[in-house]
C-alpha cells in the first residue's frame, strides 16, 4: 500500500449557522490522484482551506506524514511540502512568467535569499525545468497579465512544480482548458504521481475526473458520503441524483 502523506480526521467548520464542513476524514496516498467531487457548496474548497491554514477548523485534525498541522499558518504548511492552486489562480500579474515561478522557489520573504550563488542557480534550474514541463519556456519573459487563459493555468502549475512539493491540492485546475491543454495537464499529473506525489483535485468536469483520478471522495453538505473507484462512485444513482440536483425533496 502507498504511504499516506496527508491525513485529515473529522475536520469541521461553521460560518454562523451554516455547517460548511461537518466531520471530513480523508487520506491522500503517495502516487495517487484523489478527486473531491460533489455539488456546489459541498465543502470541497473549504476543506482545502482548512488543510492549508487559510481557515481555522472548529474541530478535527490534519497530519502530514504523521505530523499535526492544525493551527499552522499557510506558509508553514507550504514549507512542509504542500502546494496549492486556487480557482482565481492568484498570479503576480505584472511580473514575468519566469519571476512568478522563481517566487515559488524562494525560502524566505527576505530580498536576499539564503544559500548564495549556488542556491540561486538551483532555484533557476528548478524554474527552467518547470517552464519546460508546462510548455511555457518560450513565454518566460512575458508578463503573466498578457498570457492567454490556458497559459495562466499552466503558469499556476509551473509554480507548483518548481516548489517541489510532495502534496498538491488543486482547485479546478482543468476548468476552461481545451482538449490539447487538458491532455498536457494529464501528463503533468501522471509524471508527478510516478515520482510519488500525492494529488487531490477538485473538479466539476466528470470526464476529467474519470481520466485522471485513482479514487474519488464524494462530498455533500460538508460530509464525505462515499469513497472508492471513479466508475463505482459515478455510477451510483443516489450520488448522481445529489450531484445533478435531483435529490428527493425531504433530503434537500
Amino acid at each position: 500500500m502507498s504511504e499516506v502523506l496527508l491525513r485529515c480526521e473529522n475536520l469541521a467548520r461553521s460560518f454562523g449557522g451554516l455547517q460548511a464542513v461537518a466531520g471530513v476524514s480523508l487520506s491522500l496516498p503517495a502516487g495517487q490522484v484523489t478527486a473531491l467531487v460533489g455539488p456546489n457548496g459541498a465543502g470541497k474548497t473549504t476543506t482545502f482551506n482548512l488543510i492549508t491554514g487559510n481557515l481555522r477548523a472548529d474541530s478535527g485534525a490534519a497530519f502530514i506524514r504523521g505530523r499535526p498541522i492544525m493551527g499552522l499558518r499557510p506558509w508553514q504548511v507550504a514549507r512542509l511540502g504542500v502546494a496549492r492552486s486556487f480557482q482565481d489562480l492568484r498570479l503576480f500579474t505584472h511580473m514575468t512568467v519566469r519571476e512568478n515561478v522563481l517566487a515559488a522557489t524562494e525560502t524566505s520573504a527576505w530580498f536576499w535569499q539564503p544559500g548564495g550563488a549556488a542556491a540561486r542557480r538551483r532555484r533557476e534550474e528548478r524554474a527552467a525545468a518547470a517552464l519546460e514541463a508546462t510548455g511555457l519556456a518560450p513565454l518566460a519573459e512575458a508578463r503573466a497579465v498578457d498570457l492567454a487563459y490556458a497559459e495562466r493555468k499552466f503558469l499556476s502549475m509551473a509554480r507548483i512544480l518548481a516548489a517541489e512539493a510532495e502534496i498538491w491540492l488543486l482547485d479546478e485546475p482543468a476548468s476552461g482548458l481545451d482538449l490539447a491543454s487538458r491532455l498536457r495537464f494529464g501528463e503533468l499529473l501522471r509524471a508527478a504521481t510516478a515520482r510519488g506525489v500525492a494529488i487531490c483535485l477538485i473538479e466539476h468536469n466528470l470526464d476529467v475526473v474519470v481520466e485522471l483520478s485513482d479514487r474519488i471522495a464524494f462530498l455533500d453538505q460538508g460530509k464525505v458520503l462515499a469513497e472508492g473507484a471513479p466508475q463505482a462512485i459515478l455510477r451510483d444513482p443516489a450520488l448522481a441524483a445529489i450531484y445533478f440536483g435531483d435529490r428527493p425533496q425531504e433530503a434537500a
